[in-house]
């Protein structure tokens, strides 16, 4: 129970006084009434003796009495009505509240300590950490105390308008005093009067109320004296007649109002009647004007009616019809038997009024008077006739029962036997309506037991009590048995040095009985409320709190709650705390404080235990609790805390069903409204639904991007359908850096802020991002409705600040906030309609129009929060169902509030202090600034291909827009893939204007052939510089030709666009940025950039292989030495898949600065190859060298159709200067990284450099086709071209480089790499194309041996220096035989003549040596026996080596 302001043994001592009645006359009255205060009030504050006070038992001991106090009540001839206790009872606890604000510490709140330690904690061990933290929360929480005053003020009140019975006596009067004014004229007749009228009142049968304790009640004559107006010796003149008339320890005369009323208040004299007047005891009423009163008559043992038909049925007392946790219990009703609104006319005192003081006429002198007759009252007159009457009770009963001594010494003996084995409860028969006749010796021993009990004389009073209880259970008055029962265990604990413990079973028992038999639950709940307060003091909380909870039963729910809260208070003052149990036992008080009607309180218990199931997940509890909250607190007009309860269970992941989620909601608009129409005018509330997840917001600037229109389509731009790429929002950022350091000669400013078209959690949100004024800023909001009920957003719209600046006059202006009266500023657009359905997670896109320059702070969202009607639907069907398009039908009910955008940024990491404390940078994408107007560029493709052939040409057109009102310049395209476009050349002359020039529509600028020219190279020439390769720049940016350079506001222009398929087969994603700027410079934006990602599948088509190799001939048809043999294999790789029947070779060119094709030297008579799935051709072409200057490359055809593609005009040479340019970057970067690793070694020697050269050749070969495909049933034909470079001698080469095959996974080996050294030495493969060698001579020679035996013939031996460098050559004839087979074959042949040479070769010289060859038989012979030996001049070493023929000199020697 909760901590008393009284010890348990002052309150049973001041719930059980002697009554004393009062009978004043009117003029008595009259006089009191002077001070506000009836007679009986008027000596309340005085009614406890301050002194001991001493008498004798019936044994002539002395016996002390302490701290006593008396009560004196007006008489009140009519029982007090059930309903008016009620009424009473309720209003009292209404009255008792809480003091605000007060923060109740329980540790100092007396011996209440919730500190608990660790050897406390028995089994909940797990929970102990948690609930250790709550009980230190209830320590300091404002709702949370110690003491419960409203307890307290409704026992004390219960327990003094318990109406008086006849089966016991503490209840009745003791004695009367009559009071009379000396300033009547008759004072002693008065006082005859008033004796009379309290013996009609006594002995009458027309009064059976009040009750009074013996028929002879003591009189005390008080003569009341006015002192401001009386005459004093009159007063004393009389009240020395009534001293000679009634003894002077029977009357008093009482000196009041000694001061006069309407006198200067400048003496403040202390009140202290206004804590008693505040209490409303049933005492101070003074009649009932209704006619229904319950009368104790003889046939009844029902003394009072608690309000109850006699047919309730029994069982336990917290059975309850229904739960009190169901939300949907009508909490603002009250039961019919708990708070009855009586129509009776029933008068209380009134309450005083701040205003009207009491005892206004009364000095302190007059307060001790008063002190002073309680007390002479008590000593002389109270007290003398109580012992008196327990001498008479002690001797009847001595008489009667035929004793020969005192009751009081013949316990010992009688309780010291053999004890009769009392009776069970259930085993005795329900005679409460038994009654004993008022001088039955049973009853004198009751009465007697009282007395004593009133005087605080426990031992007696417990003997009397035991006596007492035996004779009424072997009578079977149960009525009388629990009576007795309930004072004797109240007495053994009240005696001091407790000589025995306290009986707690008699309590039950008569509990029990008083419930169960009597069904009197007035004397049960007297019962329980002693017991529990003694168990309380004793440290028995579980069985004081079982108790407690025993009696709690629906017919009262006030009595129920103030039970079911001590009970709480029980547990959690237990040496183990049962935090739990507390809390459940608190939700149910609150469930019966409000069906009682006492909101407050119940508000109250709901908070207290809201302490405990907060954070626990124990969601269900905390959204009853909650809702309770809310609901009381919006009945008591605390709005606030009404929305905050609200709002929390709205805010939680609810468990709840859909329909009652629904309810919820339906309460929380309902009240956040009541709550708005207070204040129409103050700040937009916050509102707790839908959730928004602020880092997720996603910004983008800028128009939608258009939708395609028929073979238009727009370039795609950056939208918010797009999902965020980290890979792909890097490459865009090198490709704008890229172009970026181009057009700022290689170098990127150090304020070049990367364009960021959209701004999400995943981007660098560090600077503030650059808007464009008039272009809309889009910001998408992701909302999550955590509710299984749709939400309808009305007039959704965005929250921003702006602060206007003239960037370039550097004047700012004014903040306007919130924007919504200044949208010529800002414009903002509104989303009339937004439904979210149930557990959805949508996005809405909100706008924002810009029409000045400035600084703008989105803030957050603005909406009206409402539900949609008929949203909740039963039998488990989605209450989405139909609510997708059209009108939603809103149930009426919204608010309009906002909630703010709060984004955090990164955390920070760079630092030590960073890394060691939780640090987060900004985020600025909610803060753009707007600046000046720039140009804006569309982009439009037209017949762009979404699939082309590996190599496949085709022409398309891009459209260039700007839909701006400025023009811009500058424009340029950036790709990763040069390769895959072109704009064409420099040069008009070089770019065929339109598909239709050339036959057959093709992409290529064509030229009819002459048919003699078949086969024979066609030539031509251009500059790499005229096709944007070589000029030092990077190719991958490439400048857009526009015309003029400039485009101008709201001008197009269309531009053909060549693209060629890439080389590998699949799908590839190829990036464009285009580039412009504005003629303006402006200080925040320099440029802007449109981009745009194609998407290609490529299907495979040819695979070209080529190699080179050495001609044999030492010169050409027309004398030209050094000449080679081209090899190119062409294979149709296409699998007929994509419809393409066949491919034909129509053309091969060649491009290099040193070297061009000649002729074809095919045997075929077929013009061009035709090749079908699957098939192979090999073409052979011969090669030689070109003489024209450095700069420019040779193109030379050879054409096997009658149509010449000029391969030197666009778009054939762009592609092969594109490929040449990615093929140069490719070796580029791996000898880069070749040498990286050996960057401390030493390059080759130039001499060595020189050997190397002559095995290198710079030819270029280009294939160019056309595929015939069948497609929808037409024919197309398609064209394109491969490159091959052919870049060593005799090493073959391929269109598109191999894919090597990943090694399977091995065991990673951890080694330093060693450096390699450059190697000293060319590679013998280098070494033997230094020198080429060709030897002449006749194939067949005819000799006649008969003749001459010997047979000689010329042979010439051409030495070529393929070197830039002097050679020195080294001739060797002899034969070098390695096995017998060799000399086989060279036994009988032998060279003549000078068989070693020494020659020197100048750079690209032929020389020619003459030498004898000596047969002496017939047959073949093969003459390629010299061995050839070089070293460069200028080398110290002498690199030598064999230089090795391809193939045998066979010579046939005839015989003739």
């Amino acid at each position: 129970m909760a901590q008393c302001v009284q010890s348990v043994q002052e309150f049973i001592q001041d719930s059980f006084v002697p009554l004393v009645a009062a009978l004043c006359s009117e003029e008595a009255e009259r006089l009191t009434r002077k001070n506000s205060l009836s007679f009986a009030e008027l000596v309340k504050p005085f009614c406890r003796l301050t002194s001991e006070v001493h008498m004798r038992d019936p044994n002539n001991q002395l016996h002390i009495i302490k701290n006593l106090k008396i009560a004196v009540n007006n008489i009140i001839t009519h029982p007090p009505q059930p309903a008016a206790i009620r009424k009473l009872l309720n209003d009292v606890v209404s009255v008792s509240q809480p003091a605000e604000g007060l923060v109740a510490n329980v540790i100092t709140a007396g011996d209440y300590d919730l500190n608990i330690s660790d050897r406390s904690v028995k089994a909940s061990v797990p929970w102990y950490s948690n609930w250790k933290e709550t009980l230190m929360e209830l320590n300091t929480s404002t709702f949370y105390s110690a003491t419960t005053p409203w307890f307290e003020s409704y026992r004390e009140c219960f327990l003094q308008s318990m109406p008086a019975s006849d089966h016991e006596f503490l209840n009745h009067y003791v004695a009367c005093m009559l009071v009379v004014s000396s300033s009547e004229p008759e004072p002693v007749e008065q006082f005859l009067k008033l004796s009379q009228e309290q013996h009609r009142i006594q002995h009458s049968s027309e009064y059976l109320y009040p009750k009074w304790f013996i028929p002879n009640t003591l009189k005390y004559y008080v003569l009341l004296h006015d002192v401001s107006t009386g005459e004093e010796q009159r007063a004393d003149s009389i009240y020395e007649e009534m001293k000679q008339r009634y003894g002077t320890q029977g009357c008093y005369l009482l000196k009041i109002n000694s001061r006069v009323s309407n006198r200067g208040t400048d003496e403040q004299i202390p009140d202290p009647w206004s804590q008693y007047l505040q209490k409303n005891t049933i005492q101070n009423q003074d009649c009932y004007e209704d006619s229904y009163t319950v009368i104790s008559n003889k046939n009844t043992n029902h003394l009072i009616s608690d309000g109850l038909d006699g047919e309730i049925k029994d069982g336990l007392s917290n059975n309850f019809k229904t739960h009190p946790l169901q939300l949907d219990h009508p909490s603002g009703s009250l039961a019919s038997t708990d708070y009855m609104k009586t129509t009776t006319s029933f008068q209380e005192s009134k309450k005083p009024n701040s205003g009207t003081p009491h005892g206004a006429c009364l000095t302190l002198t007059d307060h001790d008077r008063i002190r002073q007759f309680i007390q002479e009252f008590t000593f002389r007159g109270l007290l003398p006739h109580i012992e008196k009457t327990i001498r008479q009770l002690n001797d009847q009963l001595i008489s009667r029962k035929g004793l020969s001594r005192s009751l009081f010494s013949a316990t010992k003996k009688w309780f010291s036997g053999s004890k009769v084995p009392e009776k069970s409860i259930n085993e005795l028969k329900n005679t409460s309506g038994l009654l004993y006749p008022p001088e039955a010796p049973e009853l004198q021993i009751r009465k007697m037991a009282d007395l004593c009990f009133l005087v605080q004389h426990y031992e007696l009073a417990y003997s009397c009590y035991h006596t007492a209880k035996k004779d009424f259970l072997n009578d079977q008055a149960m009525l009388y048995a629990a009576g007795a029962l309930e004072m004797a265990a109240v007495s053994a604990f009240l005696q001091p040095g407790a000589p025995r413990p306290y009986p707690a079973h008699y309590m039950e028992t008569a509990i029990q009985t008083y419930r169960d038999i009597c069904k009197n639950m007035v004397l049960a709940e007297r019962c329980v409320l002693l017991s529990a307060e003694i168990l309380k003091s004793q440290g028995k909380y579980s069985e004081a709190a079982a108790l407690l909870i025993r009696l709690t039963s629906e017919d009262s729910d006030l009595r129920s709650a103030l039970l079911l809260e001590q009970a709480a208070h029980c547990f959690i003052n237990m040496k183990s705390p049962m935090v739990r149990k507390f809390a459940f036992h608190m939700i149910l008080a609150g469930h019966g404080f409000s069906k009682a009607g006492q909101k407050k309180h119940a508000l109250r218990c709901y908070c207290q235990a809201m302490q405990v199931y907060k954070g626990k997940g124990w969601s269900l509890a905390e959204d009853h609790i909650n809702f309770t909250i809310g609901r009381q607190s919006f009945t008591l007009c605390q709005l606030d805390n009404a929305v905050s309860a609200f709002r929390h269970i709205l805010i939680n992941d609810s468990k709840q069903s859909p329909a009652q989620q629904g309810a919820f909601l339906r309460e929380y608009l309902y009240v956040y409204k009541n709550v708005t129409q207070l204040s129409p005018d103050g700040p937009l509330p916050q509102l707790p639904l839908p959730y928004i997840n602020s880092s997720a917001t996603r910004v983008f600037f800028g128009h939608d991007r258009r939708p395609a229109e028929g073979e238009k389509q727009a370039a795609t731009h950056v939208s918010l359908d797009q999902e965020y790429d980290s890979e792909s929002s890097q490459q865009w950022k090198e490709l704008e850096e890229q172009v970026v350091s181009v057009i700022n000669k290689g170098i990127i400013p150090s304020n070049f802020q990367p364009t960021q078209f959209c701004l999400n959690r995943y981007s660098d949100n560090s600077r503030f991002p650059l808007a464009v004024i008039e272009e809309p800023i889009t910001v998408e909001v992701s909302f999550r409705n955590p509710l299984k009920v749709p939400l309808l957003l009305t007039d959704l719209s965005l929250l921003w600040k702006f602060q206007p600046k003239d960037f370039s006059a550097k004047h700012d202006g004014e903040t306007k906030e919130l924007g919504t009266c200044v949208n010529d500023m800002i414009g903002t657009e509104a989303i009339p309609e937004f439904l979210i359905n149930s557990e959805e997670t949508k996005v809405a896109r909100l706008k924002l129009f810009p029409h000045q320059t400035g600084e703008l702070h989105i803030l957050g969202v603005v909406y009206n929060l409402g539900t949609v009607q008929g949203a909740v639907t039963l039998d488990g069907i989605d209450p989405s169902v139909g609510l997708q398009t059209g009108k939603f039908v809103s149930n009426g009910l919204s608010v309009r509030g906002r909630q703010d955008l709060e984004i955090q940024g990164p955390r920070l990491n760079n630092t030590k202090e960073e890394k060691t404390s939780i640090k987060y940078g900004p985020d600025r994408r909610l803060d753009p600034i707007i600046t000046e107007e720039m140009p804006l560029l569309e982009v439009f493709f037209i017949n762009f291909p979404t699939g082309l052939l590996c190599g496949e040409i085709r022409k398309a057109y891009v459209e260039f827009v700007n839909v701006s009102k400025c023009p811009l310049t500058a424009l340029k395209v950036v790709s990763k893939h040069p390769e895959f476009f072109t704009f064409g050349g420099n040069t008009a002359v070089l770019t065929p204007l339109s598909p239709s020039a050339s036959e057959n529509c093709s992409a290529y600028k064509t030229v009819v052939t002459d048919p003699t020219s078949v086969r024979t190279a066609l030539l031509s020439s251009a500059s790499s510089v005229d096709f944007g390769v070589g000029t030092g720049g990077q190719p991958e940016v490439i400048h857009v030709p526009l015309p003029d350079a400039v485009l101008l506001p709201g001008a197009s222009v269309q531009l053909p666009m060549w693209l060629r398929g890439p080389d590998e087969e699949g799908v590839h994603e190829i990036n464009f940025l285009f580039y412009y700027e504005s003629i303006k410079r402006h200080s925040k934006m320099c440029h802007r950039v449109l981009r745009h990602t194609a998407v290609i599948c490529t299907s495979r088509s040819l695979h070209i292989r080529a190699t080179v190799c050495r001609s044999n001939a030492l010169e050409d048809e027309e004398g030209r030495g050094d000449n080679m043999l081209v090899f190119v294999d062409v294979e149709n790789i296409n699998t007929s898949e994509t419809g393409v029947k066949e491919f034909h070779i129509v053309q091969v060119s060649s491009n290099s600065k040193h070297w061009k094709l000649q002729k074809s030297v095919n045997i075929s008579e077929d013009k061009d190859t035709k090749l079908a799935s699957r098939e192979r051709a090999k073409l052979c072409f011969k090669a030689v060298r070109c003489k024209n200057s450095e700069e420019n490359y040779t193109f030379a055809d050879i054409v096997f159709g009658n149509e010449q593609i000029i391969s030197s005009a666009s778009p054939c040479a762009d592609f092969f200067f594109q490929s040449l340019s990615s093929e140069f970057k490719r070796t580029h970067v791996q000898s880069h990284t070749h040498t990286s690793q050996r960057a401390v070694k030493q390059s080759f020697d130039e001499t060595v450099r020189l050997i190397q050269r002559c095995s290198e050749v710079d030819l270029n070969i280009v294939v160019l086709w056309k595929a015939y495909v069948v497609e929808d049933n037409k024919q197309l034909i398609l064209e394109g071209q491969h490159h091959v470079a052919l870049n060593t001698v005799g090493k073959e080469a391929s269109s598109f480089p191999q894919k090597q095959e990943l090694p399977e996974t091995v065991l990673l080996k951890f080694f330093r790499p060693e450096s390699t050294p450059v190697p000293a030495r060319p590679t013998p493969e280098q070494l033997s194309n230094l020198i080429k060698t060709s030897l002449h001579y006749p194939e067949s020679f005819n000799h006649s041996f008969h003749e001459k035996s010997l047979c000689l013939v010329p042979v010439t031996l051409l030495l070529s220096n393929c070197s830039q460098a002097v050679v020195d050559v080294m001739i060797d004839l002899r034969h070098k035989t390695t096995s017998p087979e060799a000399l086989e074959i060279h036994g009988s042949f032998t060279w003549l003549g000078q068989t070693q040479y020494k020659l020197q070769l100048k750079s690209q010289e032929v020389y020619s040596l003459q030498l004898k060859a000596c047969f002496v038989h017939t047959g073949v012979y093969n003459l390629g026996t010299p061995r050839v030996f070089a070293k460069l001049v200028d080398q110290v070493t002498l690199f030598e080596t064999s230089q090795q023929n391809s193939m045998p000199a066979l010579i046939i020697i005839n015989n003739i």
